[in-house]
């Protein structure tokens, strides 16, 4: 089984998973949004025991929605959101973005289209950079 290693922002946190993956969401949820500060949470899901703590452990902290099942894991160094364990403890949400390898699985479905903030389906068509513009 391929491991693919990820980490926080600061590096503080790192950590190993298999690439046993059940799917990889674009969530357009209202509390996604919030969460990223983006019109979409681009997250991977495997079962819980899918997660090897390789460094900070200790610098994690969990934010879980009071009325929702709904939680949320980050670095309280870099604020960058890490894997975590939802409520009900059935699922490991890797952020795709917290991946330093590339993984094999592709978006499998956008979830919540819904919700989906207008703007973001109007700059679709928005000029791209390569990096920063002048």
């Amino acid at each position: 089984m391929n491991v693919l290693k990820g980490s926080c922002l600061c590096s503080e946190v790192t950590f190993s998973v298999e690439e046993r993956f059940k799917a990889f969401y674009l969530c357009h949820c209202a509390q996604c949004q919030k969460l990223t500060g983006s019109g979409f949470a681009s997250n991977i899901l495997t079962t819980p025991d899918n997660i090897n703590w390789l460094t900070g452990a200790e610098h994690i902290t969990n934010y879980e929605h009071p009325s929702r099942a709904f939680s949320k894991a980050f670095c309280k160094l870099c604020g960058s959101g890490v894997p975590f364990i939802n409520k009900s403890k059935t699922t490991l949400f890797i952020p795709a973005g917290s991946l330093t390898e590339k993984p094999s699985i592709v978006p499998t479905a956008k979830i919540f289209k819904a919700e989906s903030p207008e703007w973001l389906k109007q700059g679709l068509n928005a000029k791209s950079y390569d990096g920063f513009p002048d």
